[in-house]
């Protein structure tokens, strides 16, 4: 079911059921974020002010659809950092709740993010927001189709290309037993449409909490249709 939710940290405590502890990270990256975009343009000045429904929420509900066992993430075209801040700040939580019962408090986090990111400007950006939040991840300046081939256990990218585009650029990423989440709008049936004509691929979609015209993409077994 779709949950619409207000525009207040309040209204987004209650739709994700975050700590308070969780919430505060997200209301420091939004202080971050504002102070930021007065220089440079992270976000649409006429979408800032709608951060936690828009922004948060948005990125937010793609936490709960990665398998728990999900130790790497790798988001593409990060932006501001939507969803892959959003990401690990989860994984911080996580992280926080099992580290509760250790003894060893020094211990590296077993999760982490990559964020892709060309723009050297955002790239910045989000290399302070991980580092005032203290966060589990890292972020890399360089074009996607630069960033290599490693396998990640998940692959996200939110308003970054057309899914076909997405594909290409998803797959040098693709190992086994990848998950690859993206949120797309009301066309999302048209892409993956245009998709199917070049890419094998397992679909499942999900509800978006934000928008009842969009879904959320699941893809696995993502390979290239053989040419005819």
């Amino acid at each position: 079911m779709t949950t619409i939710i207000e525009n207040t940290a309040e209204e987004f405590l209650q739709a994700t059921n975050v700590s308070r502890e969780t919430l505060q990270l997200y209301q420091n990256w939004y202080n971050l974020l504002t102070r930021w975009n007065n220089k440079i343009n992270l976000v649409s000045p006429h979408t800032i002010h709608n951060y936690w429904l828009r922004h948060a929420l948005d990125s937010q509900q793609l936490c709960s659809l990665a398998p728990a066992a999900t130790k790497n993430w790798i988001d593409l075209g990060s932006g501001a950092g939507f969803p892959g801040l959003a990401i690990a700040i989860a994984f911080k939580e996580q992280e926080t709740g099992e580290n509760a019962s250790r003894s060893d408090e020094n211990k590296k986090p077993s999760r982490q993010v990559t964020l892709v990111e060309s723009n050297g400007k955002k790239c910045n950006f989000l290399r302070a927001v991980i580092r005032e939040l203290n966060l589990p991840a890292i972020a890399k300046q360089e074009r996607v189709e630069n960033a290599g081939s490693q396998s990640y256990d998940v692959i996200s990218a939110r308003a970054f290309a057309p899914l076909p585009k997405l594909f290409e650029y998803s797959l040098p990423f693709f190992g086994v037993d990848t998950l690859a989440i993206f949120p797309k709008g009301r066309a999302w049936q048209e892409e993956v449409e245009a998709a199917q004509k070049h890419w094998q691929f397992t679909l499942e979609t999900k509800d978006s909490k934000t928008d009842p015209d969009a879904k959320v993409l699941l893809v696995t077994g993502l390979k290239k249709r053989d040419k005819v």
